[in-house]
């Protein structure tokens, strides 16, 4: 069979011949990612194993009381992670129910304005060659977050 690209570590791989649309190696941490797409995509579409999840979690809490006190208490950069990170997720959830756009000012002063990023397509993506023969190039494109608060 031909090699196909991993959609996690993008390396290509043998798939197995019993598993025809095989798109994951066999790595232990895109075994894990493969779980991970699965659950997300599970949450999205049934509501009853959505519901089962949280109920879970629920159960999981009351059976580790102070769990995430202590954590927090043991990785503080964690925490404050977290907290910049709801400061935004917030912003962005008052700017969407006022419905004006971004309401805070950026990061940075700039001479010019850039054009904000409308395409979408935040991953890692392999820029392959099609004229010169130079070999594939990965890249990883991430949105940078316009403000903070």
């Amino acid at each position: 069979m031909e090699p196909v690209l991993c959609l996690n570590c993008y390396d290509f791989f043998p798939p197995s011949p019993r598993h025809k649309n095989q798109s994951y190696c066999m790595k232990p941490e895109c075994r894990r990612a493969k779980k991970a797409a699965w659950k997300r995509a599970k949450m999205q579409t049934d509501p009853q194993f959505r519901k089962d999840q949280q109920l879970s979690n629920k159960k999981w809490v009351q059976n580790n009381p102070g769990f995430w006190r202590r954590y927090r208490k043991r990785n503080p950069e964690k925490t404050e992670r977290n907290r910049i990170l709801q400061r935004i997720r917030n912003q962005r959830r008052r700017a969407k129910r006022q419905k004006t756009g971004v309401v805070c000012s950026p990061l940075i002063a700039k001479v010019d304005a850039s054009i904000p990023n409308r395409f979408g397509m935040v991953g890692q993506f392999w820029l392959v060659p099609v004229i010169a023969k130079v070999d594939p190039l990965k890249v990883n494109i991430v949105e940078i977050p316009m403000c903070y608060q």
